[in-house]
């Protein structure tokens, strides 16, 4: 009798209300355990649906552009939108004492830089956002290039008064091999700028890519009176303010007297602009910026918070959620239901009180598990993690599972470096993560005898970061410090003194580079380093590697050893 009321019970409840518990892993009721038994297709059905919305929803993006374009003030600005913070700081100011989320570091503070990637996680009209916020000087371009292999799309910010300039060149290329899709956001439009379309002909010419105007802006600098979105046929009138949201004016017929009441004289300009927008431009396409062909171009103030929220809710509904990645083996795809995943960024020190490394891992395919055991594939050992995390910049919280596209942090002891992949069981390795040779190298050297302890540990954590790179010289034991540009020394140097007590001073080294070898022939091989021992090093990962003085030096060892193969990067 029992039996019969909990399936009668069960059938007046199938709202699924009391199913979520089923799906999210919890504790099963004894009615919900009858039913999971009776109707293991039902059951099956839901779990399957749910985890594919789940992964579906998800969106994980990058802000890549040249320093000073307002990357990190339109990150901030969408962390507002999304209600993850409540008071948007600023990037450099006297007057707001709140710091951009995304700068948490004291160095990123004190020089209104990002010298690290940021990830950012939080809920917004039923999505899951993702957001990577990327340094955008020079020196720390590697730092973005990795990061740009975790992520499904990208927005561009380009400053509308100096247009594309030649860090935003280099990461578009990266984003044109990749085929990553890109959205352009054309910032600080209440400044004076260059004229609107010949900014788009820049873009066009500069990134090599087509663009596709979805809003455009009514005037510029001290004329600028809001922008049109012509994705969604409204108008938004400008309203300079660094917290509130501008709202929206429905506009379905653009030749509506109605026009001339919003923005007086200027709306004839506008009607012209939007015809012109129409003649010389393609029609939206999502296959086409799905493909990586077309970008799409908003406009806006990130530092006023304005054109955000016409830039965020077209990105969420048209950007790709979580895509298959190519792994060795094979291509894995975000829907399988077993988890994998790669390590892309490791950072040292993010917690000060317990010295301790987080490894980010992009999840690949499946859902991630708090307590699960997972395979370290490249030391074939099962680890098990029992307080994975999600992030708001530094700020961290524990998560008892993730999906395909999400950001986990790992607590690293030692286990992780950049590239490392984790599964269920199965022996995937996802490459495409490399270390480039440096271009400057100087000598690292203990400034304080009482802290040598301290300054290993530190060398040991930021090398682990692959922010820059440690060899030690065969021939005198030396550490050498090889970087891409001189102000990751300066960073380095900073964040042993504040973050690990040790201090340090640099010897200047002339080397033109330094590459990594192999050879299929061992007695080459070992022929070879006993006759350039000077030039000798080992990279943090024990591996061989060659410093030359010269391009000279360079191109006589490749003549003379035709067998050892020379690589300029550490993905071999």
């Amino acid at each position: 009798m029992r039996y019969a009321y909990s399936n009668e019970l069960i059938r007046r409840r199938n709202s699924c209300t009391k199913f979520r518990c089923i799906l999210s892993g919890r504790k099963l009721s004894w009615y919900a355990k009858i039913y999971v038994n009776l109707h293991p297709q039902f059951f099956l059905f839901k779990s399957l649906k749910m985890f594919e919305e789940e992964i579906q929803r998800r969106r994980t993006f990058a802000i890549i552009s040249h320093p000073d374009a307002g990357k990190t003030t339109l990150t901030e600005k969408m962390l507002l939108f999304g209600g993850a913070i409540h008071v948007a700081g600023a990037v450099k100011s006297n007057k707001i004492r709140k710091t951009a989320t995304s700068d948490w570091m004291e160095i990123e503070k004190q020089r209104g830089i990002s010298v690290a990637t940021s990830v950012m996680g939080f809920e917004y009209n039923g999505f899951k956002i993702n957001i990577l916020d990327t340094p955008g000087h020079q020196d720390f371009a590697e730092d973005t290039f990795r990061t740009l292999t975790a992520v499904d799309s990208v927005i561009i910010v380009v400053d509308s008064a100096k247009g594309v300039e030649v860090q935003t060149r280099k990461l578009m290329q990266v984003c044109r091999m990749r085929k990553i899709p890109v959205m352009i956001f054309l910032n600080k439009m209440d400044r004076e700028g260059k004229n609107t379309f010949d900014l788009l002909d820049e873009l066009e010419k500069e990134l090599q890519i087509a663009v596709c105007p979805l809003s455009f802006p009514i005037g510029m600098g001290q004329t600028f009176k809001g922008v049109y979105n012509i994705f969604e046929k409204n108008l938004t009138l400008y309203s300079p303010n660094k917290q509130t949201i501008s709202e929206s004016i429905k506009f379905e017929d653009i030749n509506s007297p109605e026009l001339e009441n919003q923005i007086g004289l200027q709306a004839t300009q506008l009607r012209k602009d939007l015809e012109l927008v129409e003649g010389v431009y393609d029609e939206f396409r999502l296959e086409d910026y799905l493909s990586a062909t077309v970008a799409p171009v908003f406009f806006g103030s990130a530092l006023n918070n304005f054109g955000i929220r016409e830039l965020l809710d077209c990105f969420l509904h048209i950007a790709p959620c979580p895509l298959p990645i190519e792994a060795v083996e094979r291509k894995v795809v975000p829907v399988e239901e077993d988890f994998s995943g790669f390590v892309f960024k490791i950072h040292a020190n993010m917690d000060p009180n317990h010295r301790s490394s987080i490894a980010f891992v992009k999840i690949c395919s499946g859902k991630f598990e708090r307590n699960s055991h997972y395979l370290h594939v490249r030391l074939g050992k099962q680890l098990k993690f029992s307080s994975p995390t999600a992030f708001m910049a530094q700020k961290k919280e524990t998560v008892d599972e993730a999906f395909a596209g999400d950001i986990v942090g790992l607590p690293d002891t030692g286990n992780f470096k950049i590239g490392d992949t984790l599964t269920k069981g199965e022996n995937l390795h996802f490459k495409g993560l490399p270390s480039f040779s440096p271009e400057m190298f100087k000598y690292i050297e203990n400034a304080d005898p009482m802290k040598s302890k301290q300054l290993n540990k530190g060398i040991e954590q930021l090398m682990g970061e692959g922010v820059a790179q440690l060899f030690t010289h065969q021939n005198n034991g030396r550490k050498i410090i090889g970087t891409v540009g001189q102000l990751q020394f300066e960073v380095i140097e900073y964040r042993l003194l504040h973050e690990y007590g040790a201090q340090c001073h640099w010897e200047g080294l002339s080397l033109y580079k330094a590459c990594w070898i192999e050879c299929s022939n061992e007695v080459e091989l070992e022929n070879f380093k006993r006759r350039k021992f000077q030039y000798m090093a080992k990279d943090i990962h024990n591996r061989d590697v060659f410093l030359a003085e010269s391009a000279y030096v360079m191109q006589m060892a490749q003549s003379d050893f035709k067998e050892i193969i020379f690589h300029f990067n550490s993905d071999f």
